[in-house]
C-alpha cells in the first residue's frame, strides 16, 4: 500500500504519544424572542465528483438545520454542479496559489475556489444577493420590506427619503446598509464521506514499519502495540469530511449610493431601462474571506442504520466547520442575546463549540446620538459556567446514552455588572 505524507504524519503523532435595540425585559427571566440584527447567510453545497454514499450525505446535508443565529439568506439555488463550470488550465495559472496562514492550499481546494469564483461570476449571485435584500419584483421594482423586517426600521419613511434623491447623510439608510446588507455571508460546502477501515489500516502499516526501526526493544514493542490498539479502535464506521469557504458581500457607500441614485425604482417608476441597468451591473461583489476543514468520526454502533449514522455525523460536522469559521473570522462571529440573568444563560451550546475556556462580551445595542447609527456598548465580560454547558448537538435520539446537562434549556455564565436580559454575547477570540 502506498505511504502518503499524511499517513506518516498520523504514525509519528501515534508514536509521540508514547513519549431593533435589543428587547430589555424589566424581569430577571422569560425572555423569549429578542429583537436583535442578525448577519445574514445564503448557504452552498459544491457537488464535486463521486464519492462513498453521496446520495446519503447529500440528503442528510439537506435535512440540516439552517443555523439558528443567522438570517435565512438562501437563493432558490442551493448546489453547485462542479462539472458545469470546468476549470481551464489557462486559469489554474493564473491564480496564485494562496495562503491560510502557513498552510498552503491543496490542488483540490485551489480548483474549488476557481469552481466558486466561476460559478458566481456566471450566475451574477451577488446580484441576486442584493436583490433579495430589496424584495425585488419581476418588473425590476424594489422595497423595504425585509430591511424593515430585519432592522425594525420604518420602510415608507426610508422609500421616502430614496424618492427624494436625499441618500447622503441619511442615517437611517446608512445604518441599514452596514447592520444589515453588508452583513451578509455566504458560505460553500464541500463533502465527503469515506469507510474509516482503509485509512487506518494505512496509519498502521506506517506506524508499524516506522516503530520498526526503533532500536529500544521495548519502545519497538510498545509502539507496535500502539499502532494496532489504535487499527481496532478505529477501523469501524465513516469519516465525513467537510470545507467551507466564506464570502461576504461587498457593500459600502459608493455602492450604496450608485444602487439609490441609478438603479432604485419602486412599483410605481418600474422602467425596463433600469432594470437592464441592474441586471447587468458588476458593482457588486462577495469577497473572499477564508476556509476551514472539519472531520466527523462515527463508530457503527448496534441499533444504528447507515442512514442514521451518516446523517449524525453530516450534521454534526456541519456544526462544527460552522464554528471553527466564527472563531476563527470576527467578521463571522454571531450575537447571542441573553435570555435570563438569575442566572445568566443563553441559549448557545456545544453545538455553537462553547466551551468552558471561553469569555464572552455583554453588549448592549444602542444608537449614537451624533451619527444615528447603531453601537454596541460593552457593558460586562462573563465567563462559561463549566458545570452548566447547554448539549445541544443534533441526534436524532440515536445516541446510546442521554447527554450530560441534557436537561438545560441554555448554557449558563458566571459574571456581574448592569446585564439585563436582552443584551447580546460576543465570543472574545
Amino acid at each position: 500500500m502506498k505511504i502518503t505524507k499524511i499517513t506518516k504524519l498520523i504514525a509519528f503523532s501515534i508514536l509521540a504519544c508514547l513519549c431593533s435595540l435589543p428587547s430589555i425585559a424589566q424581569k430577571k427571566t422569560g425572555v423569549t424572542e429578542a429583537a436583535y440584527r442578525r448577519s445574514s447567510l445564503h448557504t452552498i453545497l459544491l457537488e464535486s465528483g463521486d464519492f462513498l454514499n453521496k446520495d446519503l450525505v447529500t440528503k442528510s446535508y439537506n435535512l440540516a438545520p439552517f443555523p439558528a443565529k443567522y438570517n435565512d439568506h438562501r437563493l432558490t439555488e442551493t448546489t453547485i454542479d462542479s462539472k458545469l463550470y470546468p476549470i481551464q488550465k489557462t486559469e489554474q495559472k493564473d491564480k496564485k496559489q494562496e495562503e491560510k496562514g502557513k498552510e498552503k492550499v491543496s490542488k483540490s481546494e485551489k480548483e474549488n475556489s476557481l469552481i466558486i469564483k466561476k460559478y458566481f461570476n456566471e450566475k451574477k449571485i451577488a446580484n441576486q444577493i442584493v436583490a433579495k435584500w430589496f424584495g425585488r419584483k419581476e418588473d425590476g421594482s424594489f422595497n423595504m420590506t425585509m430591511i424593515h423586517e430585519r432592522g425594525s426600521y420604518d420602510a415608507t419613511e426610508m422609500e421616502t427619503q430614496i424618492a427624494k434623491g436625499s441618500i447622503r447623510g441619511m442615517a437611517s439608510i446608512k445604518d441599514a446598509g452596514e447592520e444589515l446588507i453588508k452583513n451578509t455571508f455566504i458560505v460553500v460546502n464541500t463533502m465527503n464521506f469515506v469507510e474509516n477501515e482503509p485509512i487506518a489500516l494505512a496509519v498502521k502499516i506506517t506506524a508499524t514499519e516506522v516503530a520498526r526501526q526503533m532500536p529500544n526493544a521495548m519502545l519497538r514493542d510498545a509502539a507496535i502495540a500502539t499502532a494496532e490498539a489504535t487499527y481496532i479502535a478505529t477501523k469501524d464506521g465513516y469519516s465525513v469530511w467537510a470545507i467551507s469557504y466564506l464570502y461576504q458581500l461587498e457593500w459600502n457607500d459608493d455602492i450604496a449610493n450608485t444602487f439609490y441614485m441609478e438603479m432604485w425604482m419602486d412599483s410605481t417608476s418600474a422602467t425596463a431601462e433600469k432594470k437592464i441597468l441592474f441586471d447587468n451591473s458588476n458593482i457588486f461583489k462577495l469577497n473572499y474571506i477564508g476556509f476551514e476543514k472539519a472531520k466527523s468520526l462515527v463508530l457503527v454502533g448496534i441499533g444504528k442504520s447507515k442512514e442514521d449514522i451518516i446523517q449524525q455525523a453530516t450534521i454534526r460536522n456541519i456544526d462544527k466547520v460552522y464554528t471553527k469559521l466564527q472563531k476563527e473570522y470576527d467578521v463571522f462571529k454571531t450575537k447571542t442575546p441573553i435570555y435570563s440573568v438569575d442566572p445568566i444563560l443563553a441559549k448557545i451550546g456545544l453545538k455553537e463549540g462553547v466551551t468552558d475556556k471561553d469569555k464572552f462580551d455583554v453588549l448592549e445595542q444602542v444608537i449614537d446620538k451624533k451619527t444615528g447609527l447603531t453601537v454596541y456598548a460593552k457593558v460586562a465580560t462573563v465567563k462559561v459556567d463549566s458545570k452548566n454547558i447547554w448539549d445541544n448537538r443534533y441526534n436524532m435520539g440515536i445516541d446510546d446514552e442521554k447527554p450530560e446537562n441534557a436537561d438545560l434549556k441554555g448554557t449558563h455564565f458566571k459574571g456581574g455588572g448592569k446585564i439585563q436580559p436582552g443584551m447580546l454575547l460576543r465570543l472574545v477570540k
